[in-house]
């Protein structure tokens, strides 16, 4: 993972004309959740792909054009966010978990 930049990771160094990118933090009132697991679902509810958060909670994904479910898992909590990526555009998504 890139390291933290204001508004988010950095995309320097990839070429986000080419790219549909999802990327964010996982949060737990309001402080970063390190070692989540976030899973990437297709529009049918699918296994796509699963990343580890950071320390600082961020993830990134790379995918196609289309509506996405980005399903977060941590001990003791789980959240289910929809996204819609384009190729070209970086969705920012925040996931803020309940307090446990």
């Amino acid at each position: 993972m890139c390291g933290a930049t204001q508004g988010g990771l950095s995309v320097a160094g990839i070429d986000v004309t080419k790219e549909a990118v999802i990327q964010g933090r996982v949060l737990r009132g309001g402080s970063p959740v390190a070692g989540a697991y976030v899973r990437l679902l297709d529009s049918g509810g699918e296994f796509t792909a699963e990343v580890p958060t950071s320390t600082t909670g961020h993830f990134r994904f790379f995918a196609g054009d289309g509506s996405w479910t980005l399903r977060t898992l941590a001990p003791g909590a789980q959240a289910d966010r929809r996204v819609v990526a384009a190729c070209g555009n970086v969705s920012e998504v925040d996931v803020e978990l309940e307090a446990a």
